[in-house]
């Protein structure tokens, strides 16, 4: 593994050779190799000029990137972070003030597979610390309280520089402010994608604004503002892979409820569930005997794998629908496959289909969820990478095909195919408003009772789709 330790650079020519040599030579666990990622954030002493010299003099660990102007913190971090190829990402900043001997006991929770993120406290218990200004703790205490109000988190200094992140998923969110707004920005977000974060006590040698410190209380002005508009705002992901869609459609609870209990009768003990993503109908189907969930995502695998931790039957593997090879250890081992909303992301939903029918025993079931309908193919479709639609016909065709009996093929959602329509066709919306969301949740006990009542066909179908006890 390797650690890609960012360090973002402005007028430091005093202190920054010496922190580099630090970080060069600081102890890391295990076999752990490091990479410095130093952006000289557009330093207008001779900063750098000892950065060249730095950079020349370690070839193997330091690269050195260049902004033309000075930006703040957050941009030269956002920058470190597109040029990071460590599995772990560190900030480390480029003065005194944080002990880089400190890395052995601040990675070791993410090493052991407890932690998405870790924060260095300089509050928590530790063998010492620099004691300085009042009213600057006194600040970084309320913006941390504040910062926990809006995030439901227990930190006790959110504004810590040492702040590690599995690159994954420091890569896969959305940092958009420039200066000291990205502490708070990256609380709210990391807290938001429900990562698990730990705090470590760490030693702190804090320096006087004579010294060169640059946060101000404008700093602190615009770190309240941060914290309120990104408990508002839901931009938690650079959007590739419709992950900001699936973390909104998360949040409807009782939507998701809706949906385990409409197929909770057909589910046997041992399941194969594809395309988990983050677990927000698994865990509505436990407890059972085995439970396996998967996806290709790297984010949800990782994300999977942490929330279900402690989870004696339950384990979490990559399968690819469309590969068979990852479908051979489990011939024949499940008594049902649970795939929803899964089917419409593959070209070759026959080859998945198969794949399905061949890890299941025999007189075992399919429950299988997809959207109906290319009528209603839009934009929303288009940012979830659907490449169709399915009719009840073409669904129960290609369940046949590849070996299956149809047991039933209903309808689900009816009061959502208008919304649908609406966001995706007409206005061609890429997300759905939180508010629209909520209210929509919310009323789901008045939808689960008109959805056999309304005239027209549901959002969804469902096929339940049986092995024969003597296949053909």
């Amino acid at each position: 593994m390797k650690l890609s330790i960012l360090i973002p650079v402005y007028n430091e020519q005093y202190f920054v050779e010496q922190v580099v040599e630090r970080v060069i030579s600081a102890p890391l666990p295990g076999d752990l190799s490091r990479e410095l990622i130093v952006v000289n954030d557009g330093s207008t002493d001779n900063t750098g000029a000892v950065l060249s010299r730095v950079a020349a003099r370690h070839p193997d660990h330091v690269r050195l990137i260049t902004h033309d102007q000075n930006q703040g913190k957050g941009a030269a971090i956002r920058t470190a972070v597109q040029h990071a190829s460590g599995d772990i990402c560190l900030i480390q900043d480029a003065d005194l003030e944080y002990d880089p001997s400190d890395y052995p006991r601040l990675l070791r929770p993410i090493l052991s597979g407890d932690a998405d993120a870790v924060y260095g406290s300089r509050f928590a218990a530790t063998e010492y610390r620099r004691v300085l200004f009042f009213w600057h703790t006194v600040g970084n205490r309320f913006l941390t309280t504040l910062s926990n109000m809006f995030t439901g988190l227990n930190l006790t200094d959110m504004e810590t520089c040492y702040k590690i992140v599995r690159t994954e998923i420091l890569k896969s969110i959305s940092l958009r402010q420039n200066r000291f707004g990205m502490e708070p920005e990256l609380t709210a977000k990391l807290a938001k994608r429900g990562c698990r974060i730990y705090e470590v006590p760490i030693s702190y040698g804090g320096r006087t604004y004579d010294e060169g410190k640059k946060i101000t209380w404008k700093d602190g002005l615009k770190a309240i503002w941060t914290i309120v508009r990104y408990w508002i705002i839901d931009d938690i992901y650079e959007e590739h892979y419709g992950h900001a869609i699936l973390h909104q459609l998360s949040k409807t609870h009782r939507f998701n409820r809706w949906m385990a209990e409409t197929i909770r009768e057909y589910i046997g003990e041992e399941v194969l569930e594809i395309g988990s993503g983050i677990g927000n109908i698994s865990t509505k189907l436990l407890p059972r005997n085995r439970f396996l969930v998967s996806d290709i995502d790297p984010l949800h695998l990782g994300y999977l794998r942490n929330r279900f931790a402690d989870y004696a039957t339950v384990d979490v593997a990559e399968l690819d629908l469309e590969n068979e090879r990852h479908f051979e250890p489990y011939r024949e081992t499940f008594d049902t496959v649970v795939c929803l909303n899964v089917l419409e992301h593959v070209e070759r939903d026959e080859r998945a289909l198969a794949n399905l029918y061949s890890v299941l025993k025999p007189g075992a079931r399919a429950i299988v969820l997809v959207p109906r309908g290319m009528w209603l193919y839009g934009s929303l479709d288009r940012v979830l990478d659907h490449c169709r639609r399915y009719s009840r016909t073409e669904l129960a065709g290609k369940c046949q095909a590849a070996g299956f009996e149809i047991e039933r093929i209903f309808s689900f959602n009816r009061i959502g195919l208008w919304p649908w329509f609406l966001n995706g066709r007409i206005l061609r919306r890429r997300s759905f408003g939180r508010l629209q969301l909520k209210i929509y949740d919310s009323m789901i006990w008045l939808w689960r009772r008109l959805d056999r009542c309304l005239p027209w066909s549901g959002l969804s179908l469902i096929a339940i789709a049986r092995k024969p006890d003597t296949p053909t």
